[in-house]
């Protein structure tokens, strides 16, 4: 009996969104057919010029904008960010350095260090745990 492996595929959409694009600002055939793991791959390793070109000036989804200004996904809805961006865009908002961009980064750098201070507690009590077991 042999086994033949049928090609994993995935929607537009998806394909979109590892590579990091917005999916409308794609060729219409990306939009329209459907990506292979193996195209995906290629993709990736080799990007096409359509690719490199969106990468480098957008329009950028929502999970790179919020990158790019280093808040969260969440905290551009706040600002009032509901639109992919292009790089430019996203300059000029780090230059004009709005109320809502201020205010969502110091929220974010405070999640950081609520994130690390946790790892380091959690750390520790395990450390102890592992102490005693030893005992």
């Amino acid at each position: 009996m042999t086994s033949h492996q049928t090609t994993q595929t995935m929607k537009p959409a998806t394909a979109a969104k590892k590579l990091g694009v917005y999916l409308q600002a794609t060729p219409a055939e990306f939009q329209e057919g459907v990506v292979s793991r193996s195209e995906l791959n290629a993709l990736q390793a080799d990007p096409p010029e359509w690719l490199q070109e969106l990468r480098r000036n957008g329009p950028h989804p929502r999970p790179v904008v919020a990158a790019k200004l280093g808040v969260s996904i969440a905290g551009l809805a706040r600002g009032g960010v509901t639109e992919a961006l292009t790089t430019e865009q996203i300059d000029a908002l780090k230059e004009e350095q709005p109320g809502w961009l201020r205010q969502e980064r110091a929220v974010q750098a405070e999640v950081r260090k609520e994130t690390v201070r946790i790892k380091e507690k959690q750390a520790e009590q395990a450390e102890k745990r592992a102490s005693r077991a030893d005992d």
